[in-house]
């Protein structure tokens, strides 16, 4: 609860500096929505295989430069169900129910232009999340939870001062009790930026 209190006046005190930077930044700068469908993988333990998943994101950036914004982002994501695999061949196990992994992230976020038009992008912070899967060791399944870290990069292209199209890598810690469900995401993401 008091990370969750921390990063929500976080958010509102940049919200409050936001007129204090007023230089232009090929219109990165102020309030945003994204979201981003791709694909998920997972080589840990008992899974290894990929499915779809998707996330969605809000916050606000400030013009630092011309060419740069930085800002605060908060979201949600679903990094998609796995099959659990028999560690010694390959095969699925007994339990045929798929792992699940989702949560919520507060984080820092950049978007840099590189041309007018191309960007670079990347963005970092906690990861509050939840899964469902089998350790090594045993064949019982798990529910857990824990507060850990993601991270990611992109590059795209602003279409206008509010829409841009990018393709991102993105990598979500989620380790617990032997259960390790950390998830990479190869996405296509749209902005809009109000």
């Amino acid at each position: 609860m008091k990370k969750t209190l921390i990063a929500l006046a976080l958010v509102a005190a940049g919200s409050a500096a936001a007129p204090a930077f007023a230089q232009d930044s090929n219109g990165a700068a102020g309030w945003f929505i994204n979201g981003n469908v791709g694909r998920t993988s997972v080589d840990k333990g008992r899974y290894d295989g990929h499915d779809t998943g998707y996330a969605l994101n809000g916050g606000y950036r400030w013009a630092v430069s011309p060419w740069a914004a930085l800002g605060v982002e908060a979201g949600y994501n679903d990094l998609g169900n796995i099959h659990a695999k028999n560690l010694f061949n390959g095969d699925r196990v007994v339990d045929r129910r798929k792992s699940e992994l989702h949560g919520w992230t507060a984080g820092v976020n950049g978007h840099f232009n590189i041309t007018p038009q191309w960007y670079v992008s990347a963005r970092g912070g906690i990861y509050g999340w939840r899964g469902h899967g089998l350790s090594n060791d045993d064949l019982d399944r798990h529910n857990i939870d824990k507060t850990s870290w993601y991270a990611g990069a992109g590059v795209g292209y602003d279409f206008s001062n509010n829409w841009s199209l990018g393709i991102n890598y993105d990598h979500y810690d989620a380790d617990k009790h032997g259960v390790d469900l950390s998830t990479n995401m190869t996405s296509v993401s749209a902005e809009y930026r109000f």
